[in-house]
C-alpha cells in the first residue's frame, strides 16, 4: 500500500473541494484531493448549467405560442427536434465542465488521486482505486467535500433503466415522449416545466402541495395556482409504480377524488438530495458529532466540526446545496485547515435562492418559516405586492405572481422575502444586497426606483410593510 503524509487532504474535488484546495495551498504546499469520479462540478456536469440549457430550448419553444396578446401571430407548428435540443445541452455543457477541468489539470499532478476515500480513523483516510490499488493518507487536517447525490426510494429500483435522475436527463440522446417527475421542488418544477414546453408529455407527483420550495403560504397558493395552469401535478398524491408488459412505467394515483394511472417512459427521481457522509468511514473517527442525516455539525461561520481538524463544506455539510454557498463553504473550510490551528470566521452571504422555472421563484434572508419560527407574531409585519397589474409586467405580458416582504417590528429591519413572478432572479439580488447590509425598510425606499420597470414592485411591496411598521428609536427601546 502507497503511504502519503499530508498536511491537508480534501475529500471530494467538486465546487466546495476545489475552493478548499486552492485556499489550503496558500497555507501548505503539502495538500492532496481525492476524487472519486471525475474532477469537476455537479453544477456545470449535471446541475446548473444543462438545466439551464434545457430550460432556454424550452423557452424558445414555448414564446412563439403567446405572442397573439401582443397582436403577433406566429402562422404553422412549432417543431422541436429533440435530438438537436439535446446535442446544444451536452455540447454547451462539455464546454462548462471543459473549463472546470483545464482549472483541476493545471494543479500538481502527484496531489490529485482518483479513489474512493473512507476514513480508518480520524488522520487516516483509505483511497481504493478502480483497480482496487490502494492509498494510505496520513492527513493532520481533512476536509470533506463528498458532496451528495439524489435520493432513490427502495420501491423504484425494480423499474431498472427507467429510473433515471437529473443525471441521466442530460446524457440523453433526444427527448423522450413522456416522463413522470416526482419532486416539485427546485430541480423537479424546473425539468418538469422544461420537458413539457418541449413535447414531452409530463405529469408532476408530490406531497403536501409543496412546491418550488416556498414556505409563505400565500405565495405558495398563488405559486400552485399559476403551475397548474400550465403542468399536470398531482402534488398530495398516493402512489404505486410499476413497470408494464411494454416495460413501461405506470403511476397509479390518488389525490382525493382523483384518480387515475399515467404511463411514462421514465420515472423522474427529484425529491432532493443526500449528503455524501454515509459511506466514507466516519464511524471510525472518534467523538465525531453528528445531525439527525448523519452528517457532521459544524460552525457555519468556520466550517469546524467538534473534532478540531476536521472541517466541512459544500452539498455534504448539509447546508444550502447550492454553488456560492459550496464555494463559499470550501474557501472557509480551507483556509482555516491550511492555517490550523489558525482559526477565523469567513464571510457567510444572506441566503438567495432562485428557481429558475417560469415564472420565476425567489427567496432571500429569511422565509417565512424561518420568520414564524424566530418571531412572535407582533414582533414581524408583512407587506405585498401582486403583479397582475404592475406595469413594466402588464406591458411585457408577464403579469402573473407576487412577493412578500418580511420586517421586525419596532427597527424596521428587512427579515427577508419569497416571491413568484417575473425578474425573480433580478429581484432576488437587489434584495439581497439590502438583507446582506442590513438594512431597514425605509432605508431601502429612499433607494432610486426607474419608472417603469418590473423592480417598482418591490417598492410597492416596501411601502406596503412600511405602513405596518411602527418605529422604535434607541433610546426608546433602551428605555423599554
Amino acid at each position: 500500500m502507497k503511504q502519503i503524509q499530508a498536511d491537508v487532504v480534501i475529500l471530494g474535488g467538486g465546487s466546495a473541494g476545489m475552493g478548499a484546495f486552492r485556499s489550503a495551498r496558500k497555507s501548505t504546499d503539502n495538500v492532496y484531493i481525492v476524487e472519486d469520479y471525475k474532477f469537476g462540478t455537479t453544477c456545470a456536469r449535471v446541475g446548473c448549467m444543462p438545466s439551464k440549457l434545457l430550460i432556454a430550448a424550452a423557452e424558445a419553444a414555448h414564446h412563439p405560442k403567446h405572442t397573439a396578446q401582443f397582436g403577433v401571430h406566429v402562422e404553422g407548428d412549432i417543431r422541436v427536434d429533440g435530438k438537436a435540443v439535446m446535442d446544444r445541452v451536452r455540447s454547451e455543457r462539455d464546454r462548462f465542465v471543459g473549463f472546470v477541468v483545464e482549472d483541476v489539470n493545471e494543479w500538481p499532478e502527484d496531489k490529485r488521486i482518483l479513489g474512493k476515500a473512507r476514513f480508518t480513523d480520524a488522520n487516516t483516510i483509505v483511497v481504493t482505486n478502480n483497480e482496487g490499488e490502494e492509498t494510505q493518507i496520513t492527513a493532520k487536517r481533512v476536509v470533506i467535500a463528498t458532496g451528495s447525490r439524489p435520493i432513490v426510494l427502495p420501491q423504484w429500483q425494480a423499474l431498472g433503466e427507467r429510473l433515471i435522475i437529473n443525471d441521466d436527463v442530460f446524457s440523453w440522446e433526444t427527448l423522450p415522449k413522456s416522463v413522470a417527475v416526482f419532486g416539485s421542488g427546485v430541480i423537479g418544477l424546473e425539468l418538469g416545466q422544461a420537458l413539457a414546453r418541449l413535447g414531452v408529455d409530463v405529469h408532476v407527483f408530490g406531497l403536501g402541495n409543496l412546491i418550488g420550495g416556498v414556505s409563505d403560504p400565500k405565495v405558495a397558493d398563488k405559486t400552485l395556482e399559476i403551475f397548474h395552469q400550465e403542468l399536470t401535478m398531482h402534488l398530495d398524491a398516493k402512489t404505486t409504480v410499476a413497470l408494464n408488459e411494454a416495460g413501461n412505467v405506470v403511476v397509479s394515483y390518488e389525490q382525493g377524488d382523483d384518480k387515475g394511472e399515467f404511463e411514462a417512459e421514465y420515472l423522474l427521481a427529484s425529491i432532493g438530495r443526500k449528503p455524501n457522509t454515509d459511506n466514507i468511514g466516519l464511524e471510525n473517527v472518534a467523538g465525531l458529532e453528528l445531525d439527525a442525516r448523519g452528517v457532521p455539525v459544524a460552525n457555519r461561520l468556520t466550517m469546524q466540526t467538534n473534532v478540531p481538524h476536521i472541517f466541512i463544506a459544500g452539498d455534504a455539510s448539509n447546508q444550502l446545496p447550492l454553488l456560492h454557498e459550496a464555494s463559499d463553504q470550501g474557501v472557509i473550510a480551507g483556509t482555516n485547515a491550511g492555517a490550523f490551528p489558525v482559526i477565523s470566521e469567513g464571510l457567510r452571504r444572506s441566503a438567495i435562492g432562485v428557481v429558475f422555472s417560469d415564472p420565476q421563484i425567489m427567496s432571500i434572508g429569511l422565509k417565512y418559516a424561518q420568520v414564524t419560527a424566530q418571531y412572535a407574531e407582533e414582533d414581524f409585519v408583512v407587506g405585498e405586492v401582486s403583479f397582475h397589474n404592475q406595469g413594466r409586467s402588464r406591458v411585457m405580458g408577464v403579469n402573473r405572481g407576487m412577493m412578500r416582504v418580511y420586517a421586525e417590528q419596532g427597527t424596521g429591519l428587512f427579515l427577508g422575502a419569497e416571491m413568484v413572478g417575473p425578474a425573480a432572479e433580478h429581484i432576488a439580488h437587489l434584495l439581497a444586497w439590502a438583507h446582506q447590509q442590513q438594512m431597514t425598510v425605509p432605508a431601502m425606499l429612499d433607494m432610486p426606483f426607474y419608472h417603469p420597470v418590473i423592480e417598482e414592485g418591490v417598492r410597492t411591496a416596501l411601502r406596503d410593510v412600511n405602513a405596518k411598521l411602527v418605529l422604535v428609536t434607541q433610546e426608546e427601546a433602551v428605555e423599554a
